[in-house]
Formats: C-alpha cells, sequence, structure tokens
C-alpha cells in the first residue's frame, strides 16, 4: 500500500473483502457525505469466447506509482477526502473480483465522478497486461478504442 491512509493504492494477488475494506476505508471518517465505489469482475465470456481463466501482470513499481498519479490528479479535480484503489494480479476465474475503487467526498458528486475518473485511468494508463485462457487457448487482451474514448472525456475542457 502507498500514501496516506486516505489516499492509498494497492497491487495483490489475495482476494479483497468488500464489506471490510470499506469499513476500513471510512474508519474515524465523519465528514463525508457520500462514498462512491466500483468493482470490476472477471466476465465469463470476452469478445463471444468463453474464459476459463484471466491472467494480470504488472509492472511492480511502475504500477503503483502510476496508480498514485492517478489518485493524485483525482484530488486535484475533486475535493476528495479519500481513495482507496485495490488491484488484483495473478490468475483469476471467472466471477473473482479484479479492481476495488473507493471515492468520498462530502457530496455526492465528487465522489461519483472521481470514482468514474479513477476507473477510467486506471483502465488507460496503469501497467496491467491480461492474457485470457479460453477453450482455444491463450491470448493477450488488447486495449480497447472505448476505454480511450473514456479516458478523454475527462480532458474535453482541459
Amino acid at each position: 500500500m502507498t500514501t496516506n491512509e486516505a489516499f492509498s493504492v494497492c497491487v495483490q494477488t489475495e482476494p479483497f473483502d468488500l464489506g471490510l475494506e470499506y469499513n476500513q476505508f471510512l474508519v474515524g471518517d465523519r465528514s463525508a457525505g457520500a462514498v462512491a465505489s466500483f468493482v470490476g469482475r472477471v466476465r465469463e465470456t470476452n469478445d463471444d469466447q468463453s474464459i476459463k481463466q484471466l491472467e494480470l501482470e504488472h509492472y511492480p513499481g511502475m504500477t503503483e506509482k502510476v496508480m498514485h498519479e492517478v489518485l493524485i490528479d483525482a484530488q486535484g479535480r475533486w475535493p476528495l477526502l479519500g481513495a482507496r484503489v485495490i488491484h488484483r494480479v495473478g490468475a483469476l476465474s471467472p466471477g473473482d473480483n479484479i479492481v476495488l475503487v473507493l471515492t468520498s467526498s462530502a457530496h455526492r458528486h465528487a465522489a461519483l465522478d472521481a470514482c468514474a475518473f479513477i476507473m477510467d485511468h486506471l483502465k488507460t494508463r496503469a501497467t496491467f497486461w491480461k492474457k485470457e485462457q479460453t477453450p482455444e487457448g491463450q491470448r493477450w487482451v488488447k486495449g480497447r478504442d472505448s476505454d480511450q474514448e473514456a479516458q478523454a472525456r475527462w480532458h474535453a475542457e482541459d
């Protein structure tokens, strides 16, 4: 984990407990009027093929640095009280949780927008590589234009 308690990132192989993470995220914070969350999961199909397993690899050190930069960018845009990102790596099965993003603010719009911003930027900036195991063999997952478009919408006004 990196940064302070209110703003943290973590890359791990172990599953995370959403309820536990949510409660730990809010410990001692009575000023948050809104908490937004996003949980990404392994799908059982992708591009019309069954997925038996998804393997996520990352660039240790660089991945956490980029994730931290995304949180700093979000802090600069919204009055956040906290943000936490947990991203799993290793072998995952359909239905497993991959990523958790939590954001808190005094008001809902900041928490919701920051949560979406963080996820959109993680998809395009963080150094993760995905390999799917399908009945036909393994394949690397390519980036999607829709992810680039989602990230770009945050910079249309810049």
